[in-house]
């Protein structure tokens, strides 16, 4: 049962439906757990939003790169950008083994 709606959950390959792909182990940099702890921000929503395809801040470019990466299993990004000057990036995997938070300049 999806516990916000208590609707019944569709789970495929051991995914719920509403998510694309299995993110693996869940990692963090440094830099990225201290962005979001210091601005009170959930590790969750924004892995949640990466899993459903909100890729947050791309360009067509990098949106199409994503879309191809779902079908032939390649590299995943995404990029928030929290203020003018601050971007949080989610990268997971081709293998989907990982799934790392981090700043751009920790990459």
């Amino acid at each position: 049962m999806n516990p916000t709606t208590n609707q019944p959950c569709s789970v495929i390959n051991g995914v719920p439906s509403n998510q694309l792909f299995p993110i693996g182990r869940l990692l963090a940099t440094p830099g990225a757990i201290d962005l979001l702890a210091e601005r009170g921000l959930s590790t969750f929503e924004f892995v949640s939003r990466h899993r459903q395809g909100d890729w947050g801040d791309l360009d067509d470019e990098d949106v199409q790169a994503n879309r191809a990466a779902l079908i032939h299993g390649s590299r995943l990004l995404s990029s928030y950008q929290l203020d003018a000057n601050t971007r949080l990036w989610i990268i997971t995997e081709a293998d989907r083994s990982a799934t790392t938070l981090l700043l751009p300049s920790e990459y």
